[in-house]
């Protein structure tokens, strides 16, 4: 498995972007980079998950370094209700018989995360 690497926190003005960003050199060609965040007293959250390509849906954008061994994290107008514990995984995920991918190792198998302040 990939190892990650995070700053342990970070600041952003309320408004702005922030970026977040995601160190992972040994990173294999089938493993998938995720970012999930918990809120206090929350459950984690799936925020974006992406492969090779740089993905984006309604909550954040996902960059992918060319050569895959980083990736930033990107929530285009931070609130302070996006306050929480940001963690990047890298893991392999499987196809399963709809055809989706789906990550094989739980969230809280990570060890570095990064606070948005």
């Amino acid at each position: 498995d990939a190892k990650t690497t995070q700053p342990t926190s970070m600041d952003c003005a309320e408004g702005r972007a922030a970026n977040l960003p995601c160190n992972h050199s040994t990173i294999s060609g089938n493993e998938y980079i995720h970012w999930y965040r918990q809120i206090h007293s929350q459950g984690p959250q799936y925020i974006i998950h992406g492969l090779k390509n740089n993905e984006t849906n309604e909550m954040a954008s996902l960059i992918i370094t060319e050569d895959r061994k980083s990736s930033t994290l990107i929530l285009p107008h931070a609130t302070l209700r996006d306050t929480a514990v940001y963690y990047c995984i890298v893991r392999v995920a499987h196809w399963d018989r709809w055809g989706c991918t789906c990550a094989i190792s739980p969230w809280w198998q990570v060890r570095r995360r990064v606070a948005f302040m």
